[in-house]
C-alpha cells in the first residue's frame, strides 16, 4: 500500500493546481493496461465481502423477511447512481484522501469536514461491524472443534439478550472478545506496515466468490418454499418493521453490502477506455453482485426461516442446516478468510483519512506523523484500533451496522452534489470519465441516498446528529483555527 499524499486541498481555485501537480508527478499518467472486464472483476472482489456475510440475516429477521430480496435490488439501484458520479471524480481528481478530497476542493472546508468526520461511520463503525460479524464465524468453529466460549465473552454488553427470539432467561453479554480480538491483532499488523500483494488480494477474492456460490449452489436444493411465504411479512404496527417500509429499511441495512465499488472509479486513471470502460465495470460489476444477493438473500430466507437469521454468522446457520457437513466447514473458514481482509482494509483506511485530514490541518498533527522505522502513522492505527475494539466489543450487530449505513449515505449523497457542484464551476475542465444525465443522475442519487436514510431508525438519525454535532465542535475549536488554506 502506498502513502497518501501530503498535500493540502482547499478550495475551489485549488481544483486546477491539483490536477496539475498530478501530472506532473505521474508524466504521462500510470499505464492503461485494464480492460472493462479487468475493471468489472476488480469491483466484483470490491463489492463482495462483510455486508453479504452477516447483515442480510439482520435485514431479514429485524426488518424485511423473505422481502430483503428486494431490499437488495433498492440498494443496488442507489449505489448505481452514487458510482457513476463517484467515477468521475475518480478520474479527475485521482488523488489521496478519497470522498473527503473531492469535497473538499468542490464543497469547501465544512463540508470536507462533515464528510470526513461521518467517513469515520464508514470505516472505522464499518471495521467493528465486520469484527462482529467475524466473531460470529469464528465461535462456530470453535463450536465445530467442540471448545464453546462462554456467551458473557462472545455477546456484546450493549446487545439486548432477549432479542431475535432468546429465551428470556438469556445470559447477559459483558464484552465481545473475539471481536475485539481481532481488531487488536490486525491493528498490530498494521502499525508494522503489512502491505498485502495483488496475489493475497486475488485468493483471497477468490474464496470470497467461491463462497457466495457454494452458498447459493447448494443451498437451492434444501430451500422450503413454505419460508417464503408471506414474501413481505405484514407490518409489525410501525414504520421499518415488516411490510413495505420495512423493506425499504431493510435496503437502508444492506446498503453495507455495496460498499467497495470505489475501488472501480480509483482504477479509471489505468483503464484503456476510461469513458467506456469505467462505467461497464461500475454497472457491470454491480449487476453481477446484485444478482449473486439477490440470489443469497432468496437460499437464505428459504433454507432458514426469516426470524432465525439475526445472528452474526447467518451464512453459517445455513449451511449448516442443511446438514453438508464439509460444505458448512468451507463456508465458515471462506467467510473468516474474507472478513479478515475486510477488517484489515477498513481500518487502513480510516487512518488514510485521518492522515489527509491531519495534513489539510483539520486535525492533530499526530495523525499524520511516521514511525520512524516503519513510516506508517502508528500512533493514529493504535488509538483508531483501540477505538474500534472497544466498539466491537460493547455494542451489537444492528446499531453498528445501521451507524455504517448512515454515515456512508451521508457521505455519498454529498458526492452527488460535487459532480454538479464541480461541473457548474469548473466546466472547462477536461474529464476522462463524464457521468451521464447530469444534473439528473447525481439529484437522483442525492434522493436515493436521503430516502435510505429516512427509512433508518430515528435512535440511529440521533446517533448521527450527535455525532455531527461533535464533529461540528471540534472543528470549531481546532480545525477552523489551524486549517492550511490556498491563496
Amino acid at each position: 500500500m502506498s502513502q497518501p499524499a501530503s498535500k493540502s486541498y482547499l478550495n475551489r481555485k485549488s481544483v486546477h493546481k491539483i490536477i496539475a501537480d498530478h501530472a506532473a508527478a505521474e508524466g504521462d499518467g500510470l499505464k492503461r493496461a485494464l480492460g472493462w472486464a479487468s475493471l468489472m472483476s476488480l469491483g466484483v472482489g470490491g463489492i463482495i465481502g462483510a455486508g453479504i456475510f452477516v447483515l442480510t440475516g439482520t435485514a431479514a429477521a429485524n426488518y424485511a423477511g423473505p422481502g430483503v430480496m428486494i431490499s437488495f435490488v433498492l440498494s443496488g439501484l442507489a449505489c448505481a447512481f452514487v458510482a457513476l458520479c463517484y467515477a468521475e471524480l475518480a478520474a479527475l481528481i485521482p488523488v489521496s484522501g478519497s470522498t473527503y478530497t473531492y469535497t473538499y476542493v468542490t464543497l469547501g472546508e465544512i463540508f470536507a469536514w462533515i464528510i470526513g468526520w461521518n467517513l469515520v461511520l464508514e470505516y472505522a463503525a464499518g471495521a467493528a461491524t465486520v469484527a462482529v460479524g467475524w466473531g460470529g464465524y469464528f465461535n462456530r468453529v470453535m463450536q465445530g472443534f467442540g471448545i464453546r466460549v462462554p456467551p458473557e465473552l462472545t455477546t456484546a454488553f450493549f446487545a439486548d439478550p432477549t432479542a431475535h427470539g432468546a429465551p428470556p432467561d438469556a445470559v447477559h453479554g459483558l464484552f465481545n472478545v473475539p471481536a475485539a480480538g481481532i481488531v487488536l491483532l490486525l491493528t498490530a499488523l498494521l502499525v508494522r506496515g503489512t502491505t498485502e500483494s495483488t496475489l493475497f488480494n486475488n485468493v483471497i477474492v477468490a474464496i470470497k466468490v467461491t463462497v457466495v456460490l457454494l452458498v447459493i449452489i447448494v443451498g437451492a436444493a434444501h430451500v422450503d418454499g413454505a419460508n417464503w411465504s408471506p414474501l413481505i411479512p405484514d407490518n409489525a404496527g410501525e414504520f421499518g418493521t415488516y411490510g413495505w417500509s420495512g423493506v425499504v429499511r431493510g435496503a437502508s441495512v444492506v446498503f453495507f453490502a455495496y460498499i467497495g465499488f470505489d475501488s472501480v472509479s480509483t482504477a479509471a486513471q489505468e483503464a484503456h477506455n476510461p469513458q467506456r470502460d469505467v462505467p461497464i465495470g461500475i454497472i457491470g460489476s454491480l449487476i453481477i453482485c446484485t444478482i449473486l444477493y439477490i440470489a443469497v438473500a432468496a437460499v437464505a430466507t428459504g433454507v432458514v426461516n426469516y426470524k432465525e437469521l439475526g445472528v452474526p454468522d447467518p451464512m453459517a446457520l445455513v449451511m449448516d442446516r442443511t446438514g453438508v457437513s464439509w460444505l458448512a466447514w468451507a463456508v465458515k473458514l471462506g467467510a473468516l478468510a474474507g472478513l479478515t481482509t475486510a477488517i484489515l482494509v477498513l481500518l487502513y483506511g480510516q487512518t488514510r483519512i485521518f492522515f489527509a485530514m491531519a495534513h489539510d490541518g483539520l486535525l492533530p498533527p499526530i495523525f499524520a506523523r511516521l514511525h520512524s522505522e516503519w513510516r506508517t502513522p502508528a500512533v493514529s492505527q493504535i488509538l483508531v484500533g483501540v477505538v474500534v475494539a472497544l466498539a466491537a466489543g460493547l455494542l451489537p450487530l444492528d446499531i453498528l451496522g445501521e451507524m455504517v449505513s448512515i454515515g456512508t449515505l451521508a457521505a455519498f449523497a454529498l458526492v452527488c452534489m460535487a459532480v454538479i457542484r464541480l461541473r457548474k464551476m469548473h466546466p472547462e475542465l477536461s474529464r476522462p470519465f463524464r457521468a451521464p444525465g447530469i444534473p439528473w443522475l447525481p439529484i437522483a442519487g442525492i434522493l436515493s441516498c436521503f430516502a435510505l436514510m429516512v427509512a433508518l431508525p430515528l435512535d440511529t438519525w440521533l446517533r448521527l446528529l450527535i455525532w455531527t454535532g461533535v464533529g461540528v465542535g471540534i472543528y470549531l475549536v481546532y480545525g477552523l483555527k489551524h486549517a492550511k488554506r490556498l491563496n
